[in-house]
């Protein structure tokens, strides 16, 4: 089974992951140009630590989630608790995503692009994850005799 939805996924989610890589390694314009909070920029531009790190732990759950969309793409072996992976990763993306709607009623599109475009970004990332893990549910059935994921 090769679930082109779902490889398609884990390629977005690797994709978002080596931008905030990519932001750690180039510095404060980087993240700016990206769309960071302006107190996180500033943090960077102190030379403080936390952003890296919180920014390095959202790389490392994107690339964890890719790594779920390819097992669930037959690319890889199976992963636990696939199908509750997949269906979590699928919510959390497409809830992020809806934050859209706030965004287009509250708030000024020339303020806060990076909002508006996150938004409609993020949620076809989990339109994506929803399809493909809709379209591989039937082979996403735990092996006989589990009975998690």
């Amino acid at each position: 089974m090769r679930n082109r939805w779902l490889k398609l996924g884990g390629m977005l989610s690797l994709a978002a992951a080596a931008l905030h890589i990519a932001c750690i390694i180039m510095g404060p314009d980087v993240y700016a140009f990206f769309g960071a909070p302006p107190e996180l920029v500033s943090a960077v531009k102190a030379g403080k630590l936390w952003p890296h790190l919180a920014t390095a732990g959202v790389a490392f759950i994107l690339s964890l989630w890719a790594l779920y969309a390819f097992s669930g793409a037959g690319l890889m072996r199976r992963l636990p608790l696939l199908r509750t992976g997949l269906m979590v990763i699928s919510a959390i993306y497409l809830l992020r995503g809806m934050l859209i709607i706030p965004v287009a009623m509250e708030l000024s599109y020339a303020e806060y692009p990076f909002d508006y475009w996150s938004s409609v970004i993020v949620l076809g990332y989990g339109i994506v994850y929803a399809i493909g893990t809709w379209k591989a549910w039937p082979s996403l059935k735990p092996p006989r005799g589990i009975r998690n994921g």
